[in-house]
């Protein structure tokens, strides 16, 4: 295996004996859904009597676990930094084949602990994403400030939060067209709280070729698109302010997204699809806002989805990064963003099964190929 990985629980690394033990270690990382860990580890009967690991300390409820990788000639991912939530104890007479699977989540869930009645007044979305990641300690991503919304002024609509604070921040980064995580990047117990868009203008980290003559680091990749999604959001509102009201309007056709090949969903469907949004909102800039968060969401219309070896690849994929695929013809190759990675550690392999997603295709064909792709 060309990577190496430490399990940290409570920031000291596992004794050598643990590894030894583990079947497997599985990490789940994604865009807009909690970051998990499974540890699956067999069970047998100790000297006094008792079963391995079942209460072992290390594993107890809220113990820190976190998972670093790393890969020859590359900095060190820490790939989860988070909490044990739950066990699942499965014996069978004698213990023969008895396993015991440790399931965690991510630091976030540290704001999902109380549900709470609070208004914000005077801020933005990300000035309300930045405290609340302060006050538990993570570093706020200096990217959650672009692309912000108004103030929520008093004079006109406050920010009401009846959640948890992730919940909350999730709703809000919805609505504005971001995605809202808790990740660690390289040292476990560094976290750092995203409330931002993502970057879809950064340099491929890696390249991911189908047909690659020298050496095979992806056999198979399966691709998917579906134009069954609003291409324009027409968006009317009338703002009141005092006795006065006026109609703003918010429509867009533009998700404010750079388009990671030639063709988006529009051009590529050839016939528009639009959706009216109704919201409350205090300007036609929020409400603006609120049509591009739609077409955002809507606009990841090209899917592939495949799986690779960190051997093979020589690197380990990130959720949120931008990554590039040779070898798939016109349409599909090109520059896709990474949503979504299933990491299995085993003591042979580290495999990792991927999403990608993307803005745009290929362009259209030339000659006389036929057809609209």
């Amino acid at each position: 295996m060309a990577s190496t990985y430490q399990l940290l629980v409570d920031g000291t690394p596992v004794e050598a004996d643990l590894y030894e033990a583990l079947g497997s270690i599985e990490v789940e990382e994604n865009a807009d859904l909690p970051g998990a860990i499974q540890l699956n580890l067999p069970v047998s009967r100790t000297e006094a009597g008792d079963l391995t690991y079942v209460a072992d300390s290390r594993f107890k409820p809220y113990a820190n676990l976190a998972l670093v990788v790393e890969v020859e000639d590359r900095p060190a991912e820490c790939i989860f930094d988070g909490y044990v939530l739950s066990h699942k104890l499965h014996l069978q007479r004698g213990t023969v084949a008895s396993t015991l699977q440790v399931w965690g989540q991510d630091a976030s869930w540290l704001m999902n602990l109380e549900e709470k009645s609070r208004e914000w007044v005077d801020v933005t979305d990300a000035a309300v994403a930045n405290a609340l990641f302060g006050e538990y300690g993570i570093q706020p991503s200096p990217d959650n400030d672009a692309d912000d919304s108004p103030a929520h002024t008093e004079s006109g609509h406050t920010l009401m939060q009846r959640a948890t604070d992730i919940q909350f921040l999730r709703k809000l980064a919805r609505r504005s067209g971001k995605l809202c995580r808790v990740v660690c990047t390289q040292k476990a117990g560094q976290r750092t709280g995203y409330f931002a868009r993502p970057d879809l203008s950064a340099e491929p980290s890696v390249i991911l070729p189908l047909n690659d003559p020298e050496a095979e680091v992806v056999t198979a990749l399966d691709f998917e698109w579906d134009v069954s999604r609003p291409t324009d959001v027409a968006a009317q509102q009338v703002l009141t302010q005092g006795s006065a009201s006026e109609s703003a309007s918010g429509d867009a056709s533009d998700s404010g997204l750079q388009p990671l090949d030639e063709r988006g969903l529009a051009d590529f469907a050839g016939r528009p699809m639009k959706v009216m949004l109704t919201t409350t909102v205090d300007d036609a800039g929020e409400l603006q806002q609120r049509a591009r968060a739609l077409l955002r969401e809507s606009g990841f219309f090209s899917r592939c989805t495949g799986e690779v070896d960190v051997a093979a690849l020589k690197a380990v994929l990130r959720v949120g990064t931008v990554v590039r695929i040779d070898g798939a013809g016109s349409l599909h190759s090109g520059k896709y963003l990474v949503w979504s990675v299933r990491h299995t550690i085993t003591a042979d392999s580290h495999r990792m099964g991927f999403v990608l997603v993307r803005n745009a295709v290929g362009p259209a064909p030339s000659g006389s190929g036929g057809g609209f792709f």
